[in-house]
């Protein structure tokens, strides 16, 4: 097997009780923070973008198994399956981590113009707070499928009067969700703490610097063009594989530019130029995206491929929708769940984890 191959952790189970020094077999653990293990694997192969080879392994035959003959990558994405994830900000995986949306934008698919007043998404930032929202991503530039650009000037206008609103006043991180450097190094600046690319830091050639001098963590999204256009019959040889690669290749651009794996977060994109069949595949196999060897974000809330399957036309109609997409999310292993509706969500998850583990309070 050649370089061209990767491992799919599967058979996902949270963690058992144990007495002190006791140890867990049945699993191996997945990514280091002792709440999930998983208990089989799928090795895939490709050679010349084409997938040739998918082989379903036991935990035995995982444990027995010379992992160097399949490739180099495919023992490496095993170790960083296994390897502890930096916190994000101070705060750790103990749990799925929520991030709310505050979109302060006159054009956003779903809550288009209902913030775009600074005071109405301040108000709006405490109020995700208060529902339990860890984080609070601030937006001033649309990407929804068609969006048209943000001058600079206009989306500094939007969003800077918000993060001064919130930061210092809430003790919800704040991240800045834009694809300019300038955007970046203001918001920074004034004290947000986390940076948000739908490009991966493409989009702008200077935003690899200015998000390495900020010191801050960055979370690297894959999206298939511009929004503009990204919609305009997308094609993969194979969405996953593609996309693990697209998101593997920025993780190593940011190492040689400065900015550690520790770092960084990676979130596949769903729906920025993909199909409904390519968003479904990629929640089916988010698993394997472990292998990057960095925190994982899943941003399904309201969007268009929630309607094509079940055909709710309107976006805030979707909620059912967007808690199944976030729910199995969460069953493979992903950290961070970015939402509009935190409410509902910190709801769902509650009860998730309190029938996965056999735990939870009784109010």
């Amino acid at each position: 097997m050649s370089d061209n191959s990767y491992i799919r952790p599967l058979g996902i189970i949270p963690a058992p009780e144990l007495e002190d020094g006791e140890r867990f077999f049945g699993g191996l653990p997945l990514t280091g923070d002792g709440a999930l293990f998983y208990t089989a694997a799928e090795i895939i192969e490709r050679q010349d973008s084409a997938v040739v080879s998918r082989k379903l392994i036991s935990l035995g035959e995982l444990w027995e198994k010379d992992l160097s003959n399949d490739g180099a990558r495919v023992a490496e994405m095993l170790e960083r399956i296994s390897d502890s994830r930096s916190r994000l900000s101070g705060l750790d995986y103990s749990q799925p981590i929520v991030m709310g949306i505050v979109n302060v934008t006159p054009d956003s698919f779903s809550d288009g113009g209902q913030f775009s007043n600074a005071q109405d998404a301040i108000d709006h930032g405490k109020r995700l707070e208060d529902e339990g929202a860890l984080i609070l991503d601030i937006g001033g530039e649309s990407t929804r499928p068609g969006a048209d650009a943000v001058p600079l000037d206009e989306e500094l206008r939007r969003v800077m009067p918000v993060i001064e609103g919130l930061s210092g006043h809430v003790e919800a991180r704040i991240s800045i969700d834009t694809r300019k450097s300038d955007v970046m190094r203001r918001a920074a600046e004034a004290g947000v703490d986390i940076i948000n690319d739908v490009s991966a830091l493409v989009h702008d050639p200077d935003s690899l610097a200015v998000a390495a001098d900020t010191g801050l963590p960055i979370i690297l999204m894959h999206a298939r063009g511009d929004p503009g256009f990204m919609q305009n019959d997308p094609v993969y040889e194979d969405v996953v594989l593609d996309v693990f690669d697209f998101l593997n290749g920025r993780i190593r651009a940011c190492e040689e530019a400065g900015i550690g794996r520790s770092r960084l977060v990676a979130d596949p994109g769903i729906g920025f130029g993909k199909t409904a069949e390519h968003n479904l595949a990629l929640i089916h196999g988010l698993s394997l995206f472990h292998g990057l060897g960095v925190p994982l974000l899943i941003g399904a809330s309201r969007k268009r491929f929630i309607g094509a399957i079940t055909g709710e036309a309107d976006a805030k109609k979707r909620l059912p929708g967007s808690l199944a997409a976030a729910l199995s999310a969460v069953g493979q292993g992903v950290q961070i769940i970015r939402v509009h509706d935190v409410e509902q969500t910190v709801q769902a998850l509650k009860l998730w984890r309190a029938i996965e583990t056999g735990q939870g309070s009784v109010i």
